[in-house]
């Protein structure tokens, strides 16, 4: 009689084999990944409502400092008052709320491999780019939120829309998606820093000279020469021009198309990299 031998499987290195089937991903099964995780995160934000804190109070926290502050002094320098520069400000703010809130997708991407959630979705049979997508969405999420209260207090406090609603809607769709382009930087920096502080701390570096760098706060032809150049190609200028353009009226083309070219450059050179890199991070 003769006997069969049995080879084991390995337990260990099955779940290893599940990437190799990521290409077969479907797009219906792509988006139903993307809306179950994004469910998940959604619900961390449920649990600990905390965490929205920087969404709901830095947008009324930055227009009444700025315009109280300052929009007497830069206001006056522009030829008007306060209403002049609050008009010219708050599109500004839609500008840097994007960028300001897409540093938190980094640091949340780095405390989720600290705790070994990320382990764990990596041994799941779905596409590795739908876990950072769903970042992404939910992170778009909260920054329209700050938007809104952001539009909110601009008008409460006597802003003018000087276009109209489809071209309100369309600077917040310039700013979203502006905003999620940056948001692979951050998520790349997540992935490679070692702790969400050194997250945080490189961001800072990063943000600060972008943004007071830039023609969110004050027009550039008050800085010094050296400063206009650099602000010249400060991708944050040409969408706060874009965004000002669309609401309160002006040439929004140049802008407008020097921002999307931006977003495409940002994201084709970064998104494959950090996607690239989760895959391999251990």
């Amino acid at each position: 009689m003769s006997t069969a031998t049995l080879t084991p499987t390995p337990t260990g290195s099955a779940p290893a084999k599940a990437p190799a089937d990521e290409g077969r991903i479907g797009l219906r099964g792509n988006l139903r990944h993307i809306s179950a995780l994004a469910r998940r995160n959604l619900l961390q934000i449920k649990k600990d409502p905390e965490s929205m804190f920087d969404v709901l109070l830095m947008p009324i926290v930055f227009t009444l400092l700025f315009v109280y502050v300052f929009g007497g002094s830069v206001g006056g320098s522009m030829g008007g008052g306060r209403q002049e520069y609050l008009n010219y400000l708050v599109p500004g703010l839609m500008a840097m709320m994007g960028m300001n809130i897409a540093s938190a997708v980094g640091t949340g991407v780095n405390d989720d491999f600290r705790k070994g959630v990320m382990d764990r979705f990596r041994t799941m049979p779905i596409a590795r780019s739908s876990v950072l997508i769903a970042k992404i969405v939910v992170e778009l999420g909260r920054m329209l939120v700050a938007t809104f209260i952001l539009l909110c207090m601009g008008f409460a406090l006597g802003m003018e829309l000087g276009t109209s609603v489809l071209g309100l809607l369309a600077a917040i769709a310039l700013s979203a998606t502006f905003s999620a382009a940056i948001m692979w930087i951050f998520i790349l920096l997540g992935l490679t820093m070692k702790t969400a502080q050194a997250v945080q701390g490189t961001g800072f570096l990063v943000l600060m000279p972008l943004q007071f760098g830039s023609s969110i706060f004050a027009p550039p032809q008050t800085m010094p020469g050296w400063l206009q150049t650099f602000t010249d190609y400060n991708p944050l200028s040409n969408l706060a021009d874009a965004v000002r353009g669309l609401m309160m009226g002006g040439p929004v083309a140049d802008s407008v198309w020097m921002t999307l070219g931006w977003v495409v450059v940002i994201t084709a050179v970064t998104a494959p990299l950090a996607v690239a890199k989760f895959r391999r991070k251990t």
